[in-house]
């Protein structure tokens, strides 16, 4: 299942907008970061689809990251695959569409790195 295309078309219902295809490949890399097809993860927003979040009034968790822990590649890349639900990166915080993502986050006081880092060690222990 490719959860972009179905959110996309939630966002558009909501918006009041069509959800036939040419709408939802409009709108798909408007509104998304990675425009690759992935079975899970991939759910990073741009800063027009943060925006729709607004419009339609979605509830949404902003949790700050310490400020000594950079955002690296290799963070964002971890985030990619690990953040099961819609989510916009900024310079301070990250703001999640997930509540129990929300407070998984904020148990590790915002650590991006820490947190990807766990999820990754943790997918390893389970495929072994």
């Amino acid at each position: 299942m490719n959860w972009k295309e179905t959110y996309t078309k939630l966002f558009l219902n909501e918006l009041g907008k069509s959800t036939n295809p040419a709408t939802v490949s409009e709108y798909m890399p408007l509104w998304w970061k990675n425009n690759r097809d992935k079975d899970s993860g991939g759910l990073r927003l741009t800063e027009a689809g943060f925006d729709v979040l607004t419009l339609i009034d979605l509830a949404t968790y902003d949790i700050p990251y310490p400020r000594d822990v950079p955002l690296s590649t290799q963070v964002i890349i971890h985030l990619d695959k690990f953040i099961d639900c819609p989510y916009y990166l900024t310079n301070r915080s990250i703001v999640v569409t997930n509540e129990k993502k929300a407070v998984e986050l904020t148990l590790f006081s915002g650590d991006l790195r820490k947190y990807g880092l766990t999820k990754a060690v943790s997918r390893q222990k389970k495929e072994q």
